[in-house]
Order: C-alpha cells, then structure tokens, then sequence
C-alpha cells in the first residue's frame, strides 16, 4: 500500500501532471495512486522527488 493518492491530494497535483514527470503512462500512475500496483524502489524514490517529499510519506507502515 501507498500514499500517493494522498499526497496528491494534499499537493493539489493531477495524476496525469505526475505521469508526464514521471516518464510513464497515465495508467501506470493511475495503477500506483489505486493501489492496484506498486511502484518499483527506484520509482517511488523519483516520485517522492518529484513531489518534494520524504520517500517514507508515500509508504503505509504495515507492522506495529
């Protein structure tokens, strides 16, 4: 799981403005922001970059 959609959200940035940046298809980012997919390690770290955040607000912690 990610906060992508979240910190979007939060930016007030489109999906589509992040897949151009990104390099990659609407549907990939799309694919991410639903969580239906996971990025790769090396395009999370550029998607935190891109949106100016720490790469660890777009993970979900999942143990407690």
């Amino acid at each position: 799981m990610n906060r992508i959609k979240a910190v979007l959200e939060e930016k007030g940035i489109k999906q589509t403005w992040l897949a151009e940046k990104l390099e990659k298809s609407y549907n990939m980012v799309n694919s991410y922001v639903q969580n239906r997919r996971q990025p790769s390690l090396d395009d999370l770290i550029k998607i935190a970059d891109i949106l100016d955040v720490d790469v660890r607000e777009l993970m979900v912690q999942t143990k407690k």
